[in-house]
């Protein structure tokens, strides 16, 4: 798992790259926000299928594995895990080394249970 945090008004796509990279994976699971040549050519070349969704204001029709598209939902009930610790939620700690530093250790609590 790799956590990257950036600032509030960039956006998801922009860091994306960096989160694939060096991992090894049979698919790459991501929302329509993820929808971005750029990223599936990431994706591709580190030897991974994307599925991703189509955004509707592509012309071309989706074609991704929708039963590993499913599969996405796990990591919207992490982040929504993740956002019950209230020092998460709220960002108390002011400097990003803190606030990552909690959010791992959420995110290792998350996956002991």
């Amino acid at each position: 798992m790799r956590l990257l945090a950036g600032p509030g008004q960039e956006s998801d796509i922009g860091p994306a790259a960096a989160l694939i990279h060096g991992f090894r994976a049979e698919c790459v699971l991501a929302d329509r926000g993820y929808d971005a040549d750029h990223f599936r050519a990431a994706i591709r070349q580190a030897c991974a299928e994307p599925v991703i969704p189509f955004t509707r204001s592509r012309a071309a029709v989706s074609r991704h594995d929708k039963d590993h598209y499913k599969e996405r939902n796990r990591v919207e009930r992490f982040f929504n895990k993740l956002k019950q610790f209230r020092r998460v939620a709220t960002r108390y700690d002011k400097r990003l080394a803190n606030f990552m530093g909690f959010v791992t250790l959420a995110a290792i609590a998350i996956l002991l249970r």
